[in-house]
């Protein structure tokens, strides 16, 4: 049985958008769509509340916010399989325990205002930091509609390790019959002087580097997907977010950390997050 995707909603608009880019994406895969709304409601609602009432107020709520993003991602896509949970967890731990059984997990970038948009942001991060299965973070509009992807163009870092990212990057490529270009940042190091080569006008080490690196990364690839290669000089931080400005994803690894729990975030990981202009899927490396 194909595993599920899953999208993290919280009620919010970004995790609404999340949710209609969940539905596109699930229907992409042919695969089902679960919606999951994690939260201590208990914590907050009192034990006392709870038993007066028979159930928490924020329950109710809760099965109210799945209800409603699933209602959303029917219309969007019909006859598209969805099953929903609300769990009465802390979300973080609950999506990274969901993604065990999942084909990717999807978040959005930041909860419903105040205190709450730093929530979730650290939950986006926490969960693109620690699951075991991709994660796409989805950036959008201000408004509440996620848009269906037109730019044809999907963008993978190639990094010292690529591993799995390129894997991904070409099957979501595949799918939407879009343009695979992989982008290797590099960087000069400081000289001075004649002969320089970038002075000369002729490509340096580094370069030279950069560009092997991107034949050995996508070597692998099927011969279906048109592929582009990109290198760039300049801290990957900044070339990554420039060269998906106009893509559909942006597609980078994630390091494993020996001694700590999870998949760690690097700076790169970390920034791309931050300030791409479209939904990012951060890949855990295997082994």
């Amino acid at each position: 049985m194909d595993l599920p995707l899953v999208v993290g909603v919280d009620g919010s608009e970004p995790s609404l958008r999340a949710a209609d880019w969940a539905a596109d994406e699930a229907a992409l895969r042919q695969v089902p769509l679960r919606v999951v709304y994690a939260a201590l409601w208990e914590r907050y609602e009192g034990a006392s509340i709870a038993q007066e009432l028979g159930k928490p107020e924020a329950r109710v709520r809760a099965q109210d916010v799945v209800e409603v993003a699933a209602r959303r991602a029917r219309a969007r896509r019909p006859g598209l399989p969805i099953s929903m949970a609300a769990l009465p967890e802390e979300p973080e731990y609950a999506l990274v325990r969901e993604g065990r059984n999942a084909s990717a997990l999807v978040v959005g970038t930041r909860g419903r205002s105040g205190v709450a948009d730093l929530l979730l942001g650290s939950v986006s991060l926490f969960v693109a930091g620690h699951a075991d299965c991709p994660v796409i973070v989805v950036r959008g509009n201000n408004d509440n509609q996620a848009r269906t992807p037109v730019h044809g163009r999907v963008v993978v870092g190639v990094g010292k390790e690529p591993g799995r990212a390129v894997e991904f990057a070409a099957e979501e490529a595949a799918r939407r019959g879009a343009v695979l270009e992989a982008v290797r940042a590099w960087r000069a190091p400081a000289r001075e002087g004649v002969g320089h080569p970038l002075i000369d006008g002729q490509p340096g080490l580094e370069e030279v580097g950069a560009v092997e690196a991107l034949d050995a990364a996508l070597r692998d690839v099927p011969a279906g997907v048109k592929v582009q290669r990109s290198a760039v000089e300049g801290p990957a931080r900044r070339v990554l977010p420039a060269a998906a400005h106009e893509a559909d994803l942006l597609v980078v690894g994630a390091r494993r950390g020996e001694g700590h729990f999870g998949i760690q975030l690097g700076r790169v990981a970390h920034a791309v997050l931050h300030h791409s202009a479209c939904p990012v899927a951060v890949v855990p490396r295997r082994g």
